[in-house]
Protein backbone atom coordinates (compact mmCIF):
# COMPACT_ATOMS: atom_id res chain seq x y z
CA UNK A 1 0.00 0.00 0.00
CA UNK A 2 1.75 3.62 -0.94
CA UNK A 3 1.25 6.08 1.63
CA UNK A 4 3.05 8.78 -0.05
CA UNK A 5 2.14 11.78 -1.88
CA UNK A 6 4.65 12.84 -4.21
CA UNK A 7 4.87 15.69 -6.65
CA UNK A 8 3.53 14.20 -9.61
CA UNK A 9 0.40 13.64 -7.90
CA UNK A 10 -0.55 17.20 -6.50
CA UNK A 11 -2.57 19.73 -8.33
CA UNK A 12 -0.67 22.40 -9.59
CA UNK A 13 -2.10 23.03 -13.15
CA UNK A 14 -3.96 26.34 -13.25
CA UNK A 15 -5.65 25.18 -16.17
CA UNK A 16 -6.95 22.00 -14.55
CA UNK A 17 -7.71 23.48 -11.77
CA UNK A 18 -10.30 26.16 -13.81
CA UNK A 19 -11.65 22.70 -16.14
CA UNK A 20 -12.34 21.20 -12.60
CA UNK A 21 -14.30 24.34 -11.51
CA UNK A 22 -15.80 24.43 -14.57
CA UNK A 23 -16.72 21.09 -15.81
CA UNK A 24 -16.13 18.61 -12.57
CA UNK A 25 -18.92 16.76 -10.72
CA UNK A 26 -18.81 16.52 -7.06
CA UNK A 27 -19.28 14.27 -3.99
CA UNK A 28 -19.52 15.90 -0.12
CA UNK A 29 -19.88 14.28 2.81
CA UNK A 30 -19.60 17.72 5.46
CA UNK A 31 -17.42 19.31 6.54
CA UNK A 32 -15.42 18.16 3.15
CA UNK A 33 -16.44 18.23 -0.52
CA UNK A 34 -14.91 16.53 -3.48
CA UNK A 35 -14.25 18.38 -6.89
CA UNK A 36 -13.31 15.41 -9.44
CA UNK A 37 -13.07 15.28 -13.53
CA UNK A 38 -12.08 12.75 -15.28
CA UNK A 39 -9.16 14.46 -17.50
CA UNK A 40 -5.95 12.84 -18.87
CA UNK A 41 -2.81 12.88 -16.93
CA UNK A 42 0.71 11.95 -17.23
CA UNK A 43 1.79 8.87 -17.65
CA UNK A 44 2.24 6.98 -14.43
CA UNK A 45 -0.44 9.70 -12.35
CA UNK A 46 -3.69 7.92 -11.75
CA UNK A 47 -5.22 10.97 -9.46
CA UNK A 48 -3.48 14.39 -9.03
CA UNK A 49 -4.99 15.92 -6.12
CA UNK A 50 -4.77 19.30 -4.39
CA UNK A 51 -6.69 21.00 -1.30
CA UNK A 52 -8.96 23.86 -0.30
CA UNK A 53 -9.83 26.31 2.56
CA UNK A 54 -11.78 29.19 2.08
CA UNK A 55 -10.11 32.43 3.13
CA UNK A 56 -13.78 33.97 3.76
CA UNK A 57 -14.20 31.20 6.43
CA UNK A 58 -10.63 31.27 8.16
CA UNK A 59 -9.13 34.75 7.94
CA UNK A 60 -5.95 33.72 9.50
CA UNK A 61 -2.98 31.91 6.93
CA UNK A 62 -1.97 29.96 10.23
CA UNK A 63 -5.40 27.70 10.40
CA UNK A 64 -5.97 27.85 6.88
CA UNK A 65 -2.89 25.89 6.27
CA UNK A 66 -3.26 23.68 9.14
CA UNK A 67 -6.56 22.50 7.74
CA UNK A 68 -5.24 21.75 5.00
CA UNK A 69 -2.07 19.92 6.29
CA UNK A 70 -5.04 18.02 8.12
CA UNK A 71 -6.65 17.31 4.58
CA UNK A 72 -3.51 16.35 2.77
CA UNK A 73 -2.67 14.02 5.96
CA UNK A 74 -5.90 12.01 5.94
CA UNK A 75 -5.90 12.09 1.61
CA UNK A 76 -2.53 10.80 1.84
CA UNK A 77 -3.09 7.83 4.12
CA UNK A 78 -6.55 6.43 2.78
CA UNK A 79 -5.80 7.38 -1.28
CA UNK A 80 -5.31 3.28 -1.13
CA UNK A 81 -9.79 3.45 -1.36
CA UNK A 82 -9.47 4.74 -4.84
CA UNK A 83 -6.20 3.95 -6.66
CA UNK A 84 -7.51 -0.20 -6.37
CA UNK A 85 -10.89 0.73 -7.94
CA UNK A 86 -10.35 2.82 -10.79
CA UNK A 87 -8.51 2.51 -14.07
CA UNK A 88 -9.38 5.96 -15.11
CA UNK A 89 -7.41 9.36 -14.65
CA UNK A 90 -8.84 11.83 -12.21
CA UNK A 91 -8.19 15.36 -10.88
CA UNK A 92 -9.07 16.00 -6.99
CA UNK A 93 -10.13 18.97 -5.24
CA UNK A 94 -10.77 18.62 -1.36
CA UNK A 95 -12.94 21.79 -0.14
CA UNK A 96 -12.89 22.15 3.35
CA UNK A 97 -16.74 23.47 4.09
CA UNK A 98 -16.60 23.83 8.20
CA UNK A 99 -16.10 27.03 9.77
CA UNK A 100 -14.72 25.82 12.71
CA UNK A 101 -11.35 24.53 13.85
CA UNK A 102 -11.56 20.43 13.03
CA UNK A 103 -9.65 17.83 14.46
CA UNK A 104 -7.68 15.52 13.06
CA UNK A 105 -10.55 12.38 13.75
CA UNK A 106 -13.12 14.59 12.43
CA UNK A 107 -11.10 15.27 9.32
CA UNK A 108 -10.40 11.73 8.24
CA UNK A 109 -13.79 10.91 8.97
CA UNK A 110 -15.18 12.54 6.40
CA UNK A 111 -12.35 12.09 4.04
CA UNK A 112 -13.21 8.33 4.21
CA UNK A 113 -16.91 9.02 3.84
CA UNK A 114 -16.52 11.31 0.75
CA UNK A 115 -13.76 8.69 -0.86
CA UNK A 116 -16.14 6.01 -0.09
CA UNK A 117 -18.79 7.88 -2.31
CA UNK A 118 -16.52 8.41 -4.81
CA UNK A 119 -16.03 4.80 -5.39
CA UNK A 120 -19.35 3.89 -5.23
CA UNK A 121 -20.15 6.39 -8.18
CA UNK A 122 -16.89 5.47 -9.97
CA UNK A 123 -18.34 1.98 -9.46
CA UNK A 124 -21.64 2.62 -10.55
CA UNK A 125 -20.80 4.71 -13.56
CA UNK A 126 -18.68 1.17 -14.90
CA UNK A 127 -21.14 -1.19 -14.49
CA UNK A 128 -23.52 1.03 -16.42
CA UNK A 129 -26.42 1.51 -13.86
CA UNK A 130 -26.78 5.18 -14.71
Amino acid sequence: MDTTYPKKEKLKSRKLIDQLFAQGKSASNYPIKLIYLDTELPKGVKIQAGVAVPKKNFKSAVKRNRIKRLLREAYRLNKHQVFNNSEATFTFLFLYLGREMPTYLEIEKAMNGVLALFSKRICDMNSGSR
